[in-house]
């Protein structure tokens, strides 16, 4: 029997790991959106918008392994239930005044339980790969920032980031 009155759920009450039983919850419509940064000096990011970064199109790989990277979340975290993934988009913008990249992942899911740690892990992926493919140009490069933006469905309801809540 699971120890309702602590709110992390992943612990039995005799403190041990164990993967959360979702099988009384109703299937609704789940949504959430995380961010993430790649920071970097000028005349790297200038290797991105002008495309001539040596391994290629930085963007649109790191889009893919985003996606890629959400649909292997339950592989990589121990207890996140394996979920049937409906949508995963990825935006990946360059940002000269950062100067760097900024990646959002927008994810759904009809299920039990919600999508925050497939967002996360496909906004993680995506700035490890824009890291991979121009460390040979800049190994100082910073991956910052990674947060949900906002969260939908599921009896807790909507949630929102609020840069003051921490």
């Amino acid at each position: 029997m699971t120890d309702t009155s602590s709110p992390l759920t992943h612990f039995d009450a005799d403190g041990q790991a164990h993967m959360v039983d979702v099988s009384d919850k109703p299937v609704t419509a789940r949504e959430a959106l995380a961010e993430g940064f790649v920071k970097m000096t000028p005349e790297t990011l200038a290797l991105i918008m002008s495309g001539s970064a040596k391994k290629g199109d930085v963007l649109g790989v790191a889009r893919l392994a985003g996606i890629m990277g959400a649909k292997q979340t339950s592989d990589l975290i121990p207890l996140c239930h394996p979920l049937p993934i409906t949508k995963v988009a990825l935006e990946l913008a360059a940002q000269p005044d950062l100067p760097g990249v900024h990646i959002t992942a927008t994810v759904k899911t009809g299920g039990q339980t919600g999508v925050e740690m497939e967002a996360l892990t496909a906004v993680s992926v995506a700035c490890l790969t824009v890291y991979d493919m121009l460390k040979a140009a800049e190994k100082s490069m910073e991956i910052t920032g990674i947060r949900v933006l906002r969260k939908e469905g599921g009896k807790s309801g909507t949630y929102t980031y609020d840069s003051g809540e921490i």
